[in-house]
């Protein structure tokens, strides 16, 4: 049985949350096999898995395709499926109609970026039953738009603008909130101050949870190497390499090899050559 929004709950301040992005079928399955919590399928899809700049780009449709695909593969983990760029801005109802197409996608929760003002917006899909992560902090999708990648909350009066956002999330519904590129000494007091847990990314240890991207971890993805984000190993050129042996190997023949042929019974070849010749 997967994981519950009320499970997720049930972790703050006792036992930290585990969270990292899936796009596809047998990443989904192996990383639910390592026991996290939670599996995000996150817009960043875009840019590790179709080459995107950034996740601007992104849409709806292949949102739900990686949905359906991370729903798939998973047994215990919590699915939380990101609303793109665009797909909840425009009207409550837009955000809601889209919401409802991540869920019928394989999703057990979406996550939208914003803070208070996107209030109503996670109110009313929370009010017809699906379940919202918050997001705030450094927002992919628009603070690049403004300001670029930069680290948020180094002043008081920026600090005290996320406080509040995470307080009005957790007011219009949300069951947890995302804090990117946040310094720690904001994470510390945003996650002390609310009831829900806080998922950092780039926000330092005294969050109720953490999340990778996959690609990052594994180091698949070259484009952009976060400092925030821990390498746990260097698959890319692993992988690499195993494909320059196998270049190799079939152009000196020695791919295949005979323990990778299947043959045919000794008298059905004779009857073969019969018959050709």
């Amino acid at each position: 049985m997967p994981k519950s929004v009320r499970d997720i709950l049930s972790m703050k301040n006792s036992k930290k949350i585990t969270v990292i992005t899936a796009y596809d079928y047998t990443t989904s399955q192996l990383c639910d096999k390592a026991g996290v919590d939670m599996l995000l399928v996150g817009d960043s899809a875009g840019m590790v898995m179709l080459g995107y700049d950034n996740t601007i780009p992104v849409t709806m449709d292949q949102m739900c395709m990686f949905t359906e695909a991370v729903a798939r593969g998973r047994q215990n983990a919590l699915v939380v499926a990101d609303m793109p760029f665009m797909s909840y801005q425009a009207s409550r109802s837009q955000a809601i109609e889209n919401a409802g197409r991540l869920v019928k996608a394989g999703a057990d929760a979406v996550k939208l970026e914003g803070g208070t003002e996107i209030r109503d917006t996670i109110h009313g899909i929370v009010e017809i039953g699906i379940p919202v992560m918050g997001h705030i902090g450094f927002q992919p999708q628009t603070t690049t738009l403004q300001e670029g990648y930069k680290v948020q909350a180094k002043t008081k009066d920026s600090a005290l603008r996320l406080v509040e956002s995470a307080k009005s999330l957790e007011d219009a519904g949300a069951f947890s909130i995302v804090l990117e590129m946040v310094t720690r000494e904001a994470s510390k007091i945003i996650s002390e101050s609310i009831s829900i847990p806080t998922i950092g990314i780039g926000s330092g240890p005294d969050c109720d949870g953490q999340v990778l991207v996959v690609h990052d971890m594994l180091g698949l993805y070259e484009k952009i190497k976060p400092k925030f984000a821990k390498r746990y190993l260097e698959l890319s050129s692993d992988i690499i390499h195993a494909v320059e042996s196998y270049r190799n190997d079939v152009v000196s023949g020695k791919f295949p090899g005979t323990e990778h042929c299947f043959s045919m019974d000794k008298s059905e070849l004779e009857r073969l050559k019969k018959e050709v010749d």
